[in-house]
């Protein structure tokens, strides 16, 4: 397919940008904005540790699950058709987890969520990357990215007041209105226009289920690993990716090109990077949204305020971080990036219950200007190093490694809160093993952040 910035003159990148931003928006903030009300989910509906995390692990499950086999799908099929049944999806479930009356259904919901998310991650980025050339793109990619964390920096604020003054279903209910004007933007702007670099090829079926299957068994098995069904569950997760690669090396049209991970240095490490990095950091706003509001006794409103310093600087540097990639080598950016970021998860390692909160908040300040100097140039440099017809591919792998990284994050959450805590409501008494578990997972946090270092810094 020709590039459609030159072939068609008319074509309105500005418009297209906003409304991909746009949705970079709303995916970004249905993830964390329930995090702040997950004690209140907890109280009302009497759910344990263990199936409260489930309301944000299942979000980010199904996301990574399905993210690679529907980049592979608009890439054939057409980018614009899955971007838009991707939204269209995901305002269906945000009411149905609105009315869910049950700690179940609303997990259910949760990961109807993520399917609609999943096919929103994978198709933005690439539509972005092929109409803008490579000298405007980091630029574009910024914009995009500082929409994400613009919807960062709204989920805790918007999600703390709504939980504190009209409740936890509120939030479900304001993405409501918010997806259908997307979904009106969306046939009214891009009406004609189609991305589709693959158009005709075929689908690797069988790849693309031994990719969920593999994944679906890691994560789950992550919140069972005390048992033996756990870890029978983990090791098949493993021996599924083993033959996952070999099928995908073998095949002639593969659901996710292997190759360009033993290929194309570039690729492979600033996908690692990627990878650690969202194992790293993610758990940051729900280890410290319990921490708030449980040991320092704030109320979901306060807690959110207090969270939102951190994706403030993200946004902040962000676009800079962005126009620098443009200019100067993105891995030199994106790895002091990871420095930085480094330092604000050492901060949080050392918490204790009398930390001052200028502590905690200085310590949201340094991550946010590590995540915003790494997030763009690291995206920049992977969707560069691809050629045009993997730019699909490229998409849903940058979407995959943040969800997984993201989803592995919270399953060594899950862990840690199986063995220190167990599956029981907290409540006062269990309180020094919820800070125990905290500082373990930050501890755990630093050490991961220092291995993406580098990882950031081996590709050349």
């Amino acid at each position: 397919m020709e590039d459609i910035s030159v072939k068609d003159k008319k074509l309105n990148k500005t418009v297209i940008l906003l409304i991909v931003t746009l949705t970079s928006f709303l995916t970004t903030f249905v993830g964390p904005s329930v995090n702040v009300a997950l004690p209140t989910i907890s109280n009302e509906l009497a759910i344990n540790a263990i199936l409260l995390s489930w309301i944000s692990t299942s979000y980010l499950l199904t996301s990574a699950m399905l993210a690679v086999p529907f980049g592979r799908i608009a890439d054939i099929y057409g980018m614009k058709k899955i971007f838009t049944y991707g939204i269209v999806i995901l305002t269906i479930a945000s009411f149905l987890a609105a009315v869910s009356p049950s700690a179940e259904l609303l997990i259910i919901s949760r990961a109807i969520q993520g399917i609609g998310s999943a096919m929103i991650f994978v198709t933005g980025l690439a539509i972005i990357t092929s109409l803008f050339p490579p000298k405007e793109r980091g630029k574009a990619i910024g914009i995009n990215i500082t929409a994400t964390y613009m919807g960062l920096v709204l989920s805790p604020i918007l999600g703390g007041f709504l939980t504190t003054y009209m409740g936890w279903r509120s939030i479900f209910y304001l993405i409501i209105p918010f997806g259908l004007l997307v979904i009106a933007i969306t046939f009214w702007k891009m009406r004609g226009q189609e991305w589709a670099e693959c158009k005709g090829e075929k689908l690797d079926y069988w790849g693309s289920l031994l990719y969920i299957l593999m994944l679906l068994l890691t994560l789950i098995g992550f919140s069972f690993i005390t048992s033996t069904i756990g870890m029978l569950m983990v090791i098949s997760g493993i021996v599924g990716f083993i033959c996952f690669v070999i099928w995908e090396l073998r095949v002639e049209q593969p659901v996710l090109e292997m190759k360009l991970f033993f290929e194309n240095r570039m690729f492979a490490f600033s996908n690692l990077a990627a990878l650690i990095n969202y194992m790293s950091i993610f758990a940051v706003v729900f280890l410290l949204s319990l921490y708030l509001q449980f040991i320092k006794g704030f109320d979901p409103s306060v807690a959110g305020l207090i969270l939102v310093v951190q994706t403030v600087f993200m946004v902040i540097m962000s676009p800079i971080a962005g126009r620098l990639s443009d200019k100067f080598e993105p891995r030199k950016i994106a790895s002091l990036g990871m420095g930085i970021a480094t330092i604000g998860l050492l901060i949080f390692a050392l918490i204790t219950a009398e930390t001052s909160l200028y502590v905690l908040v200085l310590g949201l300040a340094i991550l946010g200007i590590g995540i915003g100097l790494f997030s763009a140039p690291n995206t920049h440099a992977i969707m560069g190093s691809v050629q045009k017809r993997y730019f699909g591919v490229a998409s849903a792998t940058v979407s995959t490694m943040r969800l997984t990284g993201q989803t592995l994050g919270m399953g060594m959450i899950l862990v840690i809160f199986a063995v220190n805590v167990g599956a029981v409501q907290f409540t006062p008494q269990n309180y020094p093993e919820l800070l125990t578990s905290i500082q373990l997972a930050f501890f755990i946090s630093v050490i991961l952040s220092i291995i993406a270092i580098f990882a950031s810094l081996a590709r050349k």
